[in-house]
């Protein structure tokens, strides 16, 4: 195949050397175009993750999977595929490691004695919808665990697959145990098919939070990540589509491109967009301090200069004109009862 073009259907277009290695080797286009998802069984012996960063809203979050085939360029957590001896390139998209056993240990988890309830989000890394859940449904055995021992979630996802289990969703709002956000980037559905893949269109996304609504459970959108030249030129008209169809936040996230993140973006960008190339790398790395990553806290969120100032003054107008009064719901931990109850039965 012609090098130069993209290889349909996926957003990394090769493999990248993993830092952690000596050596590395890479396939021929070709092996790689043909190349299937691989399944890993994986077995961990915890599963639920602290999390440390000052600036997360989150205490604690809860990945199913490691890897996601949605395959979007940009992922912030493509790099942790290489602590696994993988590439964060094709092989995050394509080897996908499952951790089967995370329901038994969600329930060792909240278990424990001294244990003190606070929100879980799935997921905080990589994506508890992706495709393979509709076949493995893990994150649904997960989420009927959480039921039984009446725990909250928070869950944010790409993909209107989520709609699954909207019976769990029911049943865990009746106690205020489940917030449901999803991810939309964009409306222009060429730009989708290339920036996510894999993932659900945007009218799925915004009928799934339309239904979602319609059941009162409480729900979120992420604008994410903003990319300039590329989509933040959409902010307000995604702002306005997610205000109609009832949500009752929503937040947003600039595009940082630390580590193999940066490798895969470009070339993704060289094959998807040549013509913008030059002028989207300039953009980012305007409001990235002149270069493409950000690793600080706090600042990796705010970026700086005119063009991030541009983008968070748009965010406010938005917030501002279609969001006012609005806001994220609290979960409750008052009902957690440290064992298993019986499931409602509202169905």
């Amino acid at each position: 195949m012609n090098s130069q073009n993209p290889i349909k259907g996926q957003g990394a277009q090769r493999n990248v050397k993993n830092r952690f290695e000596r050596y590395s080797y890479e396939p021929e286009d070709w092996e790689m175009e043909k190349s299937s998802t691989q399944i890993i069984d994986v077995f961990p012996k915890t599963i639920v993750n602290a999390v440390k960063s000052p600036d997360l809203p989150m205490e604690y979050s809860l990945n199913p999977y490691q890897g996601c085939e949605h395959g979007c360029s940009y992922c912030y957590a493509r790099p942790t595929h290489e602590y696994w001896g993988f590439s964060a390139g094709i092989d995050f998209e394509r080897k996908i490691m499952v951790k089967k056993n995370a329901p038994e240990l969600l329930e060792k988890f909240f278990q424990k004695r001294n244990y003190v309830p606070k929100t879980i989000m799935l997921s905080g890394n990589t994506d508890c919808y992706q495709p393979v859940e509709r076949t493995l449904e893990i994150t649904r055995k997960i989420l009927e665990v959480c039921l039984a021992y009446r725990h909250p979630v928070a869950i944010l996802s790409k993909n209107a697959l989520l709609m699954r289990d909207l019976d769990l969703f029911i049943q865990m709002n009746e106690l205020n145990l489940i917030s449901v956000a999803l991810s939309l980037p964009t409306m222009n559905e060429e730009l989708r098919r290339k920036m996510e893949p894999r993932t659900s269109s945007s009218l799925k996304k915004l009928e799934a939070l339309k239904i979602l609504k319609e059941n009162n459970i409480p729900t979120g959108a992420m604008i994410a990540p903003i990319i300039p030249g590329l989509n933040s030129d959409e902010t307000l008209k995604i702002i306005q589509e997610i205000s109609e169809s009832g949500v009752d936040w929503f937040g947003y996230t600039l595009i940082r491109l630390n580590d193999a993140v940066e490798p895969i973006f470009v070339d993704w960008l060289e094959k998807s967009f040549p013509d913008r190339k030059d002028k989207v790398l300039s953009l980012i790395k305007q409001m990235r301090g002149g270069k493409l990553g950000e690793k600080r806290y706090f600042e990796r969120y705010k970026g700086e200069g005119n063009i991030a100032e541009m983008i968070h003054k748009t965010i406010e107008i938005g917030r501002n004109k279609y969001f006012k009064d609005r806001k994220m719901a609290e979960l409750s931990t008052a009902h957690f009862t440290g064992s298993r109850t019986q499931q409602l039965k509202l169905f």
